[in-house]
């Protein structure tokens, strides 16, 4: 292979999403806060990646620079995040939301999960708070955990897992602009019991997420391809990613619990999800995955 492609899988995921990005911008005129920006960013990022894999590859300092890109894609995905913001409507019709809410007051009042949650007083919504609170820092984690695990060599296929299904989640995003029922329906099903970690969460989100669309979730997409990255790395240990799916299916409640998410986006956030796991699984398989693509 040319050295200017000897990128790895997940670099090209990331580069992939720009590119997609960029072309999706010229079908959305309407968005106000939508010009060239998609365009200067699939140059910036794709210059930078090619540039770190050059440095690696003739450089003095290649494990270092092997380290920077193993944690760099978890920073561009917060940018793919924030680009996100561009496609904001002019305004929001709400036709969705409210075919949504309707599920959501069946489940929690209708099925009684508000309170069963609040039976025990704050315990457990503590608990779905903390795990929404804790997601922000699930790639962080996993990373980490492969190098504990004596695993570097596996970071970019769990990578390319990982943001797969973050960025299939981000890529819908503009299709469906929507608002969040703590926002759009306040009054309707919210919490009962306040801690200070929902408080944080809900300071997180008033100064720091997009306000594009909350269809599907991308806290449950991302939560569930951690898991999935995991089983697909750490053959022969599933406890750990035993461990990661069952605290995605506590952030999937949490979403629901805390309004922060319709019931219907965490539904289409799975399925996102285990497109994303497939769609690596298969590629495995298929050998599209060295069996080391980091420099130890």
């Amino acid at each position: 292979m040319r050295p200017w492609l000897k990128l790895r899988t997940s670099e090209w995921v990331l580069i992939g999403f720009f590119a997609y990005v960029a072309g999706l911008s010229v079908f959305f005129p309407e968005r106000p806060g939508l010009s060239f920006q998609p365009a200067l960013l699939l140059v910036g990022v794709s210059a930078l990646l090619w540039l770190l894999a050059q440095f690696e590859r003739i450089g003095g300092r290649s494990r270092q620079v092997s380290i920077v890109r193993d944690w760099l894609p978890l920073g561009l995905t917060l940018i793919a995040f924030r680009e996100m913001e561009l496609f904001l409507p002019m305004r929001f019709g709400h036709r969705l939301e409210s075919e949504w809410i309707a599920w959501d007051l069946r489940i929690l009042s209708e099925w009684h999960l508000r309170n069963v949650i609040e039976s025990l007083g704050g315990l457990i919504p503590f608990i779905l708070e903390l795990s929404y609170l804790l997601v922000y820092g699930a790639g962080f984690f996993c990373i980490a955990l492969l190098y504990a695990q004596g695993r570097r060599d596996r970071v970019d296929r769990f990578m390319t897992v990982y943001l797969t299904g973050t960025l299939l989640a981000y890529a819908l995003f503009p299709y469906f602009p929507s608002e969040p029922p703590r926002i759009l329906f306040p009054q309707l099903d919210a919490p009962q019991i306040t801690s200070w970690v929902r408080r944080v969460n809900l300071w997180i989100l008033n100064v720091g997420t997009i306000h594009l669309g909350v269809f599907p979730s991308a806290h449950v997409s991302s939560a569930f391809s951690a898991a999935w990255g995991l089983f697909q790395v750490l053959e022969g240990r599933k406890t750990l990613g035993w461990i990661l799916l069952v605290y995605a299916a506590t952030l999937s409640v949490a979403t629901v619990y805390g309004r922060y998410h319709y019931a219907i986006d965490v539904l289409a956030g799975i399925g996102v999800s285990l497109i994303a796991g497939l769609l690596c699984l298969l590629g495995s398989t298929q050998q599209l995955y060295p069996a080391k693509n980091a420099s130890v």
